[in-house]
């Protein structure tokens, strides 16, 4: 199966439609989205146009995805995914460093600034790595993405996907840190232009998937 028909069989499956989005901007982007399921990633992947799909590098837990050779393969082959350490780090672990390099290389990346999937799908404080990457790369845009009713489709700990429509909103660009504002109030920001999305996602009903690649 290609790229391609995966992603289409993504969206089919999951009821989320093909982000209409610009694909090249000229900059590299970083996507944010609220995070509750181990779909969320391949979600935001299956959505993007086939061009930007190409240059999307999900940022995923390495203690997860990097346990057991098919699903490394799986993340790091088909979605192509920057593997990085959670919980305690040490001196020599460095995950800004290596989101950066994702960037340094005209690609874009998918993060998730919440850090941990949320169990009842409120969206929890940011982290500071979104802050990190966006005052070290300020040319980057930055894009929110709402992604909703993913933690029912599959919900922590299950292994099978239920027969819910999921819906995936793409935000306008968010600004980047301004030059007085400090690290909370940035993040509070940014947050906010997600649930943003997520107000308008409870007004809008979702569409068919598309069925183009």
């Amino acid at each position: 199966m290609t790229r391609h028909a995966l992603a289409w069989l993504i969206r089919l499956i999951t009821g989320v439609r093909r982000s209409r989005e610009q694909e090249n901007s000229g900059h590299a982007k970083i996507y944010f989205a609220n995070h509750s399921s181990h779909l969320d990633f391949v979600v935001i992947w299956a959505a993007l146009p086939a061009v930007s799909r190409e240059r999307a590098r999900p940022v995923a837990a390495a203690d997860y995805w990097g346990r057991g050779p098919f699903r490394r393969w799986l993340v790091t082959t088909v979605f192509k995914a920057v593997l990085v350490p959670r919980g305690k780090l040490t001196r020599d672990d460095d995950p800004i460093g290596m989101m950066g390099a994702v960037l340094e290389e005209g690609n874009d990346l998918i993060i998730f600034p919440e850090g941990t999937r949320s169990l009842d799908g409120r969206v929890a404080e940011f982290r500071h790595g979104l802050f990190a990457l966006a005052r070290r790369y300020p040319q980057a845009e930055l894009v929110p993405v709402y992604l909703e009713n993913l933690n029912r489709i599959l919900p922590k700990g299950e292994f099978f996907l239920l027969p819910l429509m999921g819906n995936a909103i793409f935000g306008h660009p968010c600004a980047g840190p301004r030059e007085t504002e400090t690290r909370h109030d940035f993040l509070v920001r940014a947050r906010e232009s997600l649930l943003e999305l997520a107000g308008n996602a409870l007004e809008s009903t979702p569409l068919s998937p598309s069925d183009e690649h």
